[in-house]
């Protein structure tokens, strides 16, 4: 059985995206990246001519310079041919590194296989329950419909803000916030991105958010609010030291 990579428009990948979003079930962080003209290249792959999967890479933009590999997908009769196909990409694509999500196993197995100086950029949570911290005196207000920019006052007072983004797969809606110094340690984050949650849900969307590892602050006050890490985006590097 022969493997083959071949570059193609992000079009022709489109119904494989579909079914890499639906197995996925979760946010995936890089997920805009496609629809970023100039930003992405994508690569099909075939086992003796049909459709086996694809490849994306990140190639513009904060990865300019360089050849990421950040989506991999492969239909589930095809995965005893992981490993040729994924070397078939490496080769093909000439890619230089990866950037994937740990949800993803079968991606993730081959970050772990075939790159080296892997580190962690972020933990990914998702919403594991709802909580009921009291307002202690604040208030959230919505600037606009979707709640992209919020505002946390307390007691008249600024104390600071954060909001819903959705540059990710829909309905999925990462949450961010940030609290004014005066106002830290007192509770507020945790009733912020709470109270955020609650907005997105209302909205029709499914709460979750991203951190950097070594923000411990943010971690415990995410876990307050109710989320559970899921996952990571990892990154490692193709080639020479593997």
């Amino acid at each position: 059985m022969k493997v083959a990579a071949r570059p193609v428009a992000v079009a022709e990948i489109a119904s494989l995206r579909e079914l890499y979003r639906a197995e996925m079930a979760c946010q995936i962080v890089h997920d805009s990246l496609h629809v970023r003209p100039g930003w992405t290249e994508a690569h099909l792959l075939e086992v003796d001519g049909a459709t086996a999967g694809y490849g994306s890479l990140a190639v513009a933009g904060p990865w300019t310079g360089s050849r990421v590999i950040f989506e991999w997908y492969v239909q589930p009769s095809l995965r005893v041919r992981a490993f040729d196909l994924f070397e078939c990409l490496v080769e093909t694509s000439r890619a230089t590194g990866m950037e994937i999500q740990s949800n993803d196993a079968l991606i993730t197995a081959m970050l772990h296989a075939y790159a080296h100086s892997i580190k962690s950029e972020s933990i990914v949570f998702a919403d594991g329950m709802v909580t009921e911290h009291p307002a202690n005196g604040a208030l959230v207000t919505k600037r606009n419909a979707e709640a992209t920019e919020c505002v946390l006052e307390v007691d008249g007072a600024d104390a600071g803000n954060g909001g819903i983004l959705y540059h990710y797969n829909r309905p999925y809606g990462d949450i961010y916030m940030e609290i004014a110094e005066p106002f830290r340690r007192r509770g507020y984050g945790s009733y912020l991105v709470q109270e955020l949650k609650r907005i997105c849900r209302e909205l029709g969307s499914v709460p979750c958010a991203r951190c950097n590892p070594g923000n411990v602050a943010s971690r415990r006050t995410l876990q307050k609010a109710g989320f559970v890490p899921c996952g990571h985006i990892l990154v490692g590097t193709l080639g020479v030291g593997a």
